[in-house]
């Protein structure tokens, strides 16, 4: 079955598993120590994480790391990009409406 990659951020672990990998590769282990869950439910999340590929799995020794995709990361951020347009398009309009009722009540 293949995931969906914003059924994958839905999830708040698995945005702090994000987060926490964003700064540097860890493994199951270091990351399991953030949560109050098994490691054993953490590495439900990071295979779902590794399915959508918003995260790799890099072997370095007998430990595998989890790194983050960048280049998933910027396909959610060119689809969050049409919003953050209207929602700047919105406050501007809010902040002329302001400016507006400012000059009014002088």
């Amino acid at each position: 079955m293949r995931r969906d990659i914003f059924q994958a951020i839905a999830d708040p672990t698995r945005r702090a598993i994000i987060t926490l990998i964003a700064l540097q590769a860890m493994t199951p282990n270091a990351l399991a120590e953030h949560f109050d869950s098994t490691r054993q439910a953490v590495s439900k999340h990071l295979k779902i994480l590794t399915e959508c590929e918003l995260i790799k799995q890099e072997q370095k020794g007998r430990e595998i790391y989890y790194k983050l995709e960048i280049d998933k990361m910027k396909e959610i951020d060119i689809w969050l990009e049409q919003f953050r347009k209207i929602w700047e398009s919105r406050f501007d309009q809010l902040d002329n409406l302001l400016e507006t009722l400012k000059q009014i009540k002088k």
